[in-house]
């Protein structure tokens, strides 16, 4: 697989290290696992994940290097994943060692006391809340007070007209938590409130543009359960609503931010989290390589890939301004790597890697990326490619020099 030019320098055994001593000074590295696909699949843990668990632990139960667990998922609250963890790896998640899709959205405070129309399912009201958002109105509270807008299910049409409302509040913006349920009324009443500014309501006679500011989470366009062929993601859903804004406005769709793997903005508060974790335990040295576990090419590798890119900038040039997807602040990096592993036990399959391969006919293969990210084939080329999470611990111990037993 592609091998990073800068990587070997940051791979080497780092001196009074030996392989296979028990005592070991304070780890300067961290794990970000990825969840569906390398720890589970469906309901079901991975059994190279229960494995993998019982190296990284030590004898007290204890992590013995940061682990922070990254997921595009985003239809459950935080410290419900930690309780989901716990109970399958058989040791203790803390929730602050989850990132949920939406969980960046934290630092965008200049909209957490603004009216947001939120859209997803799960306990999206709880989850913007979490995040800070203080004044949130759903789908199904909207279609509610606008009945008329829900038009194409045709159990769901009013037999009769209602009275118009003129007592509901404006909208100021549009969190996109996860894929929801019924997207055919997500993807209308969402229009709506972009082309009436928030006044769906009334309607207006020339739509504005800009549009209302929206913060969008979970890229994937597919994520693997436990079906054999991988499945519809938030992805999806976003490239329904930004052709159709397309399609109407003939403008483009715009994001105020754009969180998930593989947004950077993602992968910078993970090694945030990676820092705090160690803090407490006490590690004084600084966590300088961090080694990102997917099975996802375009989400998990191209965003591991994308963060080790940036950090090799931001070290010689400054941090490059990177988008709605890029760092939200400007507290420098103490990492200086992120290497991406690839297992084969989830969306990544080597005997149909459809998303690495060339297409028939010898052109490019389909890119599967969020239209704002720029399309780089060699960001989707894992540094290592491995059977499963398990294998990918061993690797990591190994380079690092640490007890494999």
């Amino acid at each position: 697989r592609l091998s990073w030019g800068c990587l070997s320098n940051c791979l080497l055994i780092e001196p009074g290290r030996q392989a296979g001593t028990t005592h070991l000074s304070p780890p300067t590295f961290g794990f970000l696992l990825d969840i569906d696909g390398v720890l589970v699949r469906g309901h079901r843990v991975i059994p190279a994940a229960l494995k993998a668990f019982r190296r990284l632990v030590n004898s007290q139960g204890q992590l013995r290097v940061p682990v922070v667990f990254v997921t595009n998922a985003g239809n459950i609250l935080q410290h419900s994943k930690a309780q989901e963890l716990s109970a399958l790896l058989g040791c203790e998640v803390d929730a602050d060692q989850v990132i949920l899709s939406h969980s960046p959205m934290k630092l965008f405070s200049e909209y957490h006391e603004k009216r947001m129309l939120v859209s997803g399912q799960g306990p999206v009201v709880e989850n913007a809340q979490g995040l800070g958002f203080r004044n949130v109105v759903t789908v199904d509270e909207l279609r509610m007070a606008f009945p008329l807008l829900d038009m194409v299910d045709l159990e769901r049409r009013l037999k009769t007209t209602p009275l118009p409302r003129n007592d509901f509040p404006r909208i100021e913006g549009v969190l996109l938590l996860g894929e929801p349920v019924r997207w055919e009324t997500s993807l209308q009443l969402i229009m709506d409130v972009l082309l009436s500014n928030g006044s769906p309501g009334a309607g207006l006679a020339t739509p504005p543009y800009p549009h209302l500011p929206v913060l969008a989470s979970n890229m994937d366009l597919l994520w693997m359960a436990e079906a054999k062929m991988p499945r519809f993601g938030h992805g999806t859903f976003l490239l329904c609503l930004e052709t159709i804004y397309q399609k109407v406005t003939g403008k483009e769709l715009r994001y105020e931010g754009l969180m998930g793997k593989p947004s950077i903005l993602t992968y910078q508060y993970a090694e945030d989290l990676i820092r705090r974790q160690a803090e407490r335990r006490g590690w004084a040295a600084p966590i300088r390589k961090l080694y990102a576990v997917g099975d996802n090419p375009m989400s998990d590798v191209y965003g591991a890939n994308l963060f080790h890119q940036y950090l090799q900038k931001a070290t010689h040039d400054g941090a490059p301004e990177l988008g709605a997807g890029g760092p939200r602040q400007q507290q420098p990096s103490a990492s200086q790597s992120c290497i991406s592993i690839l297992v084969c036990t989830g969306v990544y399959n080597p005997r149909n890697p459809q998303s690495t391969e060339p297409v028939l006919g010898g052109g490019e293969p389909p890119f599967h990326g969020h239209r704002d990210l720029c399309f780089s084939p060699g960001l989707m080329e894992a540094s290592h490619v491995v059977n499963d999470v398990n294998e990918a611990v061993q690797l990591v111990f190994r380079k690092e020099g640490w007890a494999l037993e």
